[in-house]
């Protein structure tokens, strides 16, 4: 009876074993989601941030230039 018990007991051992093999594979498959959630949210953000950007770095270089002309503008005057 001792060894059925013994192997009742690594049957059920062996089965935990598969049980936390499976749910650390759920976890870590739901962590990858989450991060790639998270990653896909911030390249959006990113995108959106450039598009405010771009259009206010060719205003600073029209400035610039605005600028230059007008300083020149003044030398001659």
């Amino acid at each position: 009876q001792n060894i059925n018990e013994y192997v009742a007991a690594l049957i059920a051992l062996k089965q935990k074993m598969i049980d936390g093999d499976r749910l650390l594979t759920e976890y870590q498959q739901k962590c990858t989601d989450i991060l790639f959630y998270e990653i896909s949210a911030l390249r959006c953000q990113v995108e959106q941030m450039l598009q405010k950007i771009l259009p206010l770095e060719k205003c600073q270089e029209e400035l610039g230039s605005l600028k230059a002309e007008l300083e020149e503008k003044k030398v001659c005057l």
